[in-house]
């Protein structure tokens, strides 16, 4: 876990095209979704940890960049990283990678842990936040991503 976490490989289905003929805007964030639930079953946060323990996450904010547009049929895999963390929350950063190397778009999400008897954010248990302080410290000595942190927003040249 030195380095981020690389999903298994995604396909771009026909039905994700748009009348541009090029993936619809809505299908990126499913599967910048799709690799995050890879990397809570590694934090064992899974679906069995909704079901069984009765916790789960909630996305509360991302931020997406469209960098290349993809195409029915290609292949991707997306990374992910761990850029903070607290007790209740995890910052994320994910890009996805075209399998000839090159960046089609990037998130960022805040996700929260959450309690399903409210619901209501609760702290991660020990088991978790073990792993979760595991990824992080894995993850601390990257160099920070370059696309992380931007804001939206119009520039104006003088």
């Amino acid at each position: 876990m030195g380095e981020p976490h690389v999903s298994h490989v995604f396909e771009i289905e026909q039905g994700w095209i748009d009348y541009n003929g090029h993936m619809n805007m809505a299908y990126y964030p499913l599967l910048f979704d799709r690799a995050l639930d890879e990397v809570s079953g590694y934090l064992g946060m899974g679906p069995d940890y909704a079901a069984t323990r009765r916790l789960t996450t909630y996305t509360a904010e991302i931020h997406l960049c469209y960098v290349r547009e993809l195409r029915p049929g290609d292949r991707v895999t997306v990374a992910t990283r761990l850029l903070d963390h607290d007790e209740k929350r995890l910052h994320s950063y994910q890009e996805i990678h075209h399998l000839d190397g090159w960046l089609s778009a990037t998130c960022e999400t805040l996700t929260l842990h959450v309690d399903m008897s409210g619901p209501k954010v609760a702290p991660f248990p020990p088991d978790v936040m073990e792993r979760v302080e595991r990824m992080a410290a894995a993850h601390a000595g990257l160099p920070a991503p370059q696309r992380a942190g931007r804001a939206i927003a119009i520039r104006r040249r003088t």
